[in-house]
């Protein structure tokens, strides 16, 4: 019986594989995959340096210190710009690299190497071979996103800027998590990019009436990893921090995350005339603490109904200009 072909190897950020675990100890030997070689294989939960593996540390030339942090995630440098319409800069170190969803880009230095990917790029993800990836790229059309996410690489000798943009006006949040007690569950569509290694899945709400009546389906985004991870909502966003056993009531849309510590439920609007006539809904999102949760002043929804509510050619009419004379002022004025 054959050995089973179950190791992979990095370089550069590009994955090759799989091997048997003697063809890939030949290829190291010999110098075929290079110098600075990454692997995964059984029995593992993140990339190490060849040299670092007992299976291939006497044939692997030794490799610089890896560039991933501690867990797996690379240790990326950002700043925020922009009030209302931000955009995030990442600058990546040489070998960096961060993923994103596919039309956030803006911007990047010539030493950026550019790549559609299945997956999210982390070492969970690349350990998966193709099928394993195709089944969780198909996970993320549940949410409404891309089948593919885009890696972004830092393939020169000097630190290079990669930029995303907000796809509408609000905030882009900056959430560290390895700070973190466990994954971070968010809105669908709320994730715009992350440091490579961050896992990026789907979370399902285990309580029917969250599901049905949350207003985010039954479906949540969840971010894994210990690396930095941007996401994007609407208006102003602040960060609420619930003490074991606090509760907080907020309208269903403008939840944008919380940590995987915090209970999430619906509770109904009290009195039949407010839910009825109260224009705020017939539930609203119960969180308990402990944990954090952010949230947004200005859902996306809310902000598209406006919009469609306002355009003439869905029979909105312009309000608040001060006009006398109404409709008969826009024929006479061409509007």
């Amino acid at each position: 019986m054959s050995e089973e072909k179950n190791w992979y190897a990095a370089v550069s950020g590009k994955q090759q594989g799989p091997f048997t675990q003697e063809k890939l100890r030949e290829k190291i030997s010999a110098g075929a995959l290079g110098g600075d070689v990454y692997v995964f294989g059984p029995g593992m939960t993140e990339w190490e340096p060849a040299a670092r593996r007992p299976e291939f540390s006497a044939s692997a030339p030794v490799a610089p210190p890896a560039p991933p942090r501690g867990g797996g995630a690379h240790e990326i440098d950002y700043e925020v710009i922009g009030e209302e319409m931000q955009f995030v800069e990442i600058i990546l170190d040489p070998q960096e690299a961060c993923v994103a969803e596919a039309g956030s880009f803006m911007y990047m230095d010539p030493g950026i190497e550019m790549q559609t990917i299945f997956g999210d790029g982390s070492a969970a993800s690349e350990g998966e071979g193709f099928l394993g990836k195709l089944v969780g790229a198909g996970k993320r059309l549940l949410t409404g996103e891309s089948l593919f996410m885009t890696l972004f690489g830092n393939t020169a000798s000097q630190r290079q800027k990669v930029a995303f943009a907000a796809p509408y006006p609000g905030a882009i949040i900056p959430v560290d998590l390895a700070t973190l007690s466990g994954p971070l569950l968010c809105q669908k569509q709320a994730f715009l990019c992350a440091a490579k290694g961050v896992s990026v899945g789907i979370a399902l709400q285990r309580k029917l009436g969250s599901g049905l009546f949350g207003g985010e389906g039954f479906i949540l985004q969840k971010l894994e990893g210990d690396g930095l991870a941007f996401l994007h909502a609407g208006g102003t966003v602040v960060a609420r921090e619930l003490a074991a056993g606090e509760v907080l009531l907020l309208d269903t849309g403008c939840m944008v995350a919380f940590d995987s510590s915090v209970d999430y439920d619906i509770q109904s609007v009290p009195g039949i005339k407010t839910a009825l006539f109260g224009g705020e809904g017939l539930f609203f999102a119960r969180l308990t603490g402990p944990g954090t949760v952010w949230i947004q002043s200005l859902p996306f929804s809310r902000l598209a109904s406006r919009v469609y509510a306002a355009a003439p050619q869905t029979g909105g009419r312009r309000t608040g200009e001060g006009s006398l004379l109404g409709g008969l002022g826009g024929l006479v004025m061409g509007d």
